[in-house]
C-alpha cells in the first residue's frame, strides 16, 4: 500500500531539500575565510588562484553536464560570464578585506547581498519582496553592523575599520549581483548548474587578474606546499562545492529567502575564526550574532503561526482519494 503526495507536500519538500542545500553551501563559505588567513597569500593572488584553481576541476564536470544535458546557449554563457565580473570584484575587495578587518568580521560585512539580492530581483524581475523581510530587514542591518564593530571603536583600528568595511561592502555588491545573476540564468536554462558556473568562475579569474595590478600584483613564487594545499582546499570547497549546492538550491527559493539563509554563514565565519584563528568576538558581535539568527528566523517565517499550520495541513491525508492498494 502506497500513498500519493499532496502537491503541497511536494513543494513543502522540494524547498525544504532546497533551504539545505543554500545553508550546508553557505556552511562551506563559512571556511572561505579561514582558509584564507591560513594559506597567508597576498589578497590578489589569493583571489586569482581560487578561481584558477576551480577552473582545472570544473573543466571535466562541466563537459560532462553537456553531454548529458546539450550546450549552454550563447545567452547563458553572456549571463555567467558577466556573473564571473561580479564575482571577480567580489573576492578582490573581499580578500583584501580579510587582511584589514578579520577573517569573520569581513565575512559578515560582505552579507550586505541581503539587500542587493532581493532588490535587483525587484527592479529587474519585478519579484515580490514579503513584508516580513522587509520588517526583518533593519534587524538583519543592525546585527551586522554589531557584527562588524561599527559601534564599538575599541574593536578595530579606526583606519582599518573603515578601509575594510568599505572593501566588504564593495564586495557585497559583487556578491548579490553574482547571485541575481546566476540565479537567473540558472532558471532560464533548467539542469545546467556546472556549465554556469564554469563560465563564470573561468570571468572572475580574468577579473581578478586585471585587477591585480591595482591592488599590489600577482605572487606565485613564494607559495609554500602548505599555502597551495590551503588554496587547492578554498578552490574546491569555497568556489565549487559551495556554489554548486547554492546554485541547486537558490533556483527553487526565493530570492529573499536564498539572501537570508547565507546570512548563516558571517555567524558561522565567526565562530570557526574564534576557534581556529584565535579571533575572539566582543560582547556586541556576539549580540549582533544572535540579532543576526533571529532576524533569518523572522525572514523565513519561523515564527508565523499560519505557515507552521500550513505545513502541517499540507501532509498527505489517508484516504481514499489519495490511497493506493
Amino acid at each position: 500500500m502506497t500513498y500519493q503526495d499532496s502537491p503541497d507536500s511536494i513543494n513543502f519538500q522540494s524547498r525544504a531539500v532546497a533551504s539545505v542545500a543554500v545553508l550546508a553551501g553557505a556552511t562551506c563559505l563559512s571556511m572561505s575565510a579561514i582558509l584564507v588567513k591560513l594559506a597567508g597569500v597576498d589578497a590578489a593572488t589569493t583571489a586569482m588562484l581560487r578561481c584558477a584553481i576551480a577552473v582545472v576541476v570544473l573543466i571535466p564536470l562541466a563537459l560532462g553536464e553537456r553531454g548529458r544535458r546539450g550546450p549552454l546557449s550563447r545567452r547563458g554563457i553572456s549571463s555567467a560570464l558577466a556573473a564571473g565580473v561580479a564575482l571577480g570584484i567580489d573576492y578582490a575587495a573581499w580578500t583584501a578585506s580579510i587582511y584589514h578587518v578579520g577573517a569573520g568580521i569581513s565575512t559578515v560585512v560582505v552579507n550586505v547581498q541581503v539587500v542587493v539580492l532581493p532588490l535587483l530581483a525587484f527592479a529587474v524581475d519585478r519579484e515580490r519582496i514579503r513584508l516580513r523581510f522587509l520588517l526583518a530587514l533593519p534587524l538583519m542591518l543592525l546585527g551586522i553592523s554589531l557584527v562588524a564593530g561599527i559601534w564599538d571603536a575599541a574593536t578595530l583600528r579606526q583606519e582599518a575599520a573603515m578601509s575594510g568595511t568599505l572593501l566588504g561592502l564593495l564586495a557585497g555588491l559583487g556578491y548579490g549581483a553574482y547571485l541575481f545573476l546566476t540565479r537567473r540564468a540558472t532558471r532560464q536554462e533548467p539542469g545546467r548548474t556546472v556549465q554556469p558556473l564554469a563560465w563564470a568562475t573561468t570571468s572572475a579569474a580574468v577579473t581578478a587578474t586585471l585587477i591585480a595590478p591595482f591592488t599590489g600584483g600577482l605572487h606565485l613564487k613564494a607559495i609554500t606546499p602548505l599555502a597551495w594545499t590551503y588554496l587547492i582546499m578554498l578552490a574546491v570547497l569555497g568556489q565549487i562545492v559551495a556554489w554548486l549546492l547554492i546554485h541547486h538550491g537558490s533556483i527553487r527559493l526565493e530570492p529573499v529567502t536564498t539572501a537570508a539563509l547565507l546570512l548563516i554563514q558571517p555567524v558561522l565565519a565567526l565562530g570557526l575564526s574564534a576557534m581556529i584563528l584565535a579571533e575572539h568576538p566582543t560582547k556586541l558581535q556576539l549580540a549582533g550574532a544572535s540579532i543576526v539568527i533571529a532576524a533569518v528566523a523572522v525572514s523565513n517565517g519561523l515564527f508565523d503561526k499560519r505557515r507552521r499550520t500550513t505545513g502541517r495541513s499540507s501532509r498527505p491525508a489517508t484516504t481514499l482519494k489519495n490511497r493506493k492498494c
